[in-house]
């Protein structure tokens, strides 16, 4: 893997070199260059104070943080440049800031203070001599044995793990999620310091949770992330309800499941075909309310109206993670719908009345759900009927869905029949829709046209 130092790297580093100040490339820079990765976010740290690094940087730069942070534009549409003064240690009172901001006075001091090992490694940049850089050869500097971590594929907190998620809870969670996104797993030590402190993750706001919690699903191993979420007792935390179908059983004779709720629930997400943060969450939470509609009739177990009581659910888990209005309307739509009927006899009005509840945009979502829970429950990845399902949803949605679907408008009835805006023109178009959806009349404007002289001559 080699590296090309950007232009504005190299001017950066000339303003330090030449104000005689040190700077380091910090942080998933520095932890993606050793894994042979490309650099996307370039973060430094610097000896300088931030009023230095603003008066080194020029007008362009900005501070609007009491962090240390000065960042730095530096191509347009990209992310800034950050340089942070070093910090040291300080105390967490509330588990997430700290109680004051202290400069340090050496790089050793500012990486003890990170999160995980393979986030506290730094490269110097005036080192890099500004070619194109291959990582063997130049030296990471590398307290706590970053690379080492990496080679063995292993989150491991810097220090003492209780000491790390004590200043900052969030760090539990970023944990499970950087894990995911690599595919690596946790350090026993660091992840017994979860176990202990998962409750502390209540005094963390719902949105960064909420964030985490859907890069989460969102990475290269959901399935993964959401096992050490479960593992860790973080589930039961941020997601108790989904940590209750745990251990719900619904194997009965006639029924194809072969795992309990929960595991079904997993199985489903790590099968759904979507990589659609709010797709898989809902695949994942999709039989979140059997637990409360469970019931056993004549040996056989049901779950009656589980997908009404789940969606109700669905909503109070994004009303309390802090959704935006778009996530949650879809994230509950999925999960109220995803017991949708799939019979060859359907008619078009039928799967038109599923796909207006589901609404248009969200129904290859579905599908994917549907993909994930057959899988999920020990099923074949589809069926001659689903198959057919498909190829109905794509000819019926070439139909118009509202009068606003039609070929003309009031505009065109107006002008054909001379009159002027009136109830009449909206009561003329609803016939007009009614007739396209009953096929009488093609959705064609000259058709629409033909139709609308027949109305109105009889």
């Amino acid at each position: 893997m080699t590296l090309t130092i950007p232009e504005e790297v190299k001017t950066l580093s000339s303003k330090f070199e030449a104000s005689g100040h040190e700077l380091y490339l910090v942080g998933g820079a520095v932890r993606d260059y050793a894994m042979g990765k490309p650099i996307y976010d370039w973060d430094f740290t610097t000896d300088a104070s931030p009023e230095k690094i603003l008066a080194i940087l020029g007008e362009d730069a900005f501070y609007d943080n009491n962090f240390g942070t000065v960042g730095f534009p530096y191509k347009e549409g990209e992310r800034p440049f950050e340089v942070t003064t070093f910090r040291t240690e300080t105390t967490y009172s509330d588990a997430r800031h700290p109680d004051e901001i202290k400069w340090g006075n050496t790089l050793e001091e500012d990486l003890k203070r990170r999160d995980f090992t393979i986030n506290a490694m730094a490269l110097k940049i005036s080192n890099l001599n500004f070619k194109i850089l291959n990582k063997e050869d130049i030296g990471i500097i590398d307290p706590y044995d970053g690379k080492k971590d990496i080679d063995k594929k292993l989150i491991r907190a810097v220090g003492d793990p209780i000491e790390r998620f004590s200043e900052d809870a969030l760090r539990m969670m970023r944990a499970v999620r950087i894990a995911s996104e690599l595919g690596f797993t946790i350090d026993e030590q660091t992840f017994n310091a979860i176990k202990m402190h998962a409750g502390s993750i209540h005094k963390i706001a719902h949105e960064r949770v909420r964030d985490e919690l859907l890069k989460i699903l969102g990475s290269k191993y959901p399935y993964e992330g959401v096992l050490l979420l479960h593992g860790s007792g973080l589930m039961d935390e941020i997601l108790p309800e989904l940590s209750k179908t745990f251990g719900v059983e619904q194997k009965s004779p006639g029924r194809h499941h072969i795992y309990d709720v929960g595991t079904h629930s997993l199985m489903s997400l790590k099968n759904c075909p979507s990589g659609d943060a709010i797709v898989r969450f809902a695949t994942l939470i999709h039989d979140i309310g059997k637990p409360q509609t469970y019931k056993v009739q004549d040996a056989i177990i049901t779950f009656y109206n589980h997908e009404v009581l789940g969606a109700r659910i669905a909503k109070n888990i994004a009303a309390r993670l802090r959704f935006s209005k778009r996530d949650s309307d879809k994230l509950w739509k999925l999960v109220r719908w995803h017991q949708f009927t799939v019979d060859e006899h359907q008619t078009d009005k039928a799967i038109r009345r599923f796909i207006t509840k589901v609404t248009p945009e969200y129904v290859e979502d579905m599908l994917a759900l549907r993909t994930g829970d057959r899988l999920g429950g020990g099923a074949a990845e589809t069926s001659w009927r689903l198959e057919e399902f498909k190829k109905r949803l794509i000819e019926v949605q070439k139909q118009p869905f509202t009068v606003r679907d039609l070929k003309i408008n009031g505009s065109d009835v107006m002008k054909e029949l001379g009159i002027k805006p009136s109830p009449k023109v909206g009561e003329i178009l609803n016939k007009l829709f009614e007739d396209v959806v009953e096929k009488r009349v093609d959705n064609e404007k000259e058709a629409l046209l033909e139709k609308l002289r027949q109305i109105t001559e009889s």
